[in-house]
């Protein structure tokens, strides 16, 4: 069963803050974890793309390392 209150920022604030402080600290996370993997889904989702494949990604780190190499001895 769901239920709906109309309910202000500010009278739930007033509510939480009548809360044991532990419960106020486990809802705190539960809420950061919330937002973080609401952000995390939001990125995968716009930055998801299938014009690079594994083989090129494979390709760009062969590449990049073997450039690293190449100056690390160019250095010594």
């Amino acid at each position: 069963m769901n239920a709906t209150i109309d309910i202000s920022y500010n009278q739930l604030l007033l509510l939480l803050q009548q809360m044991p402080v532990r419960s106020q600290l486990k809802l705190g996370k539960a809420l950061i974890r919330q937002s973080v993997r609401s952000e995390l889904e939001y990125f995968l989702d716009v930055f998801r793309t299938d014009e690079i494949s594994e083989d090129d990604i494979l390709a760009e780190v062969k590449s990049a390392r073997h450039e690293r190499y190449l100056f690390a001895c160019t250095r010594h």
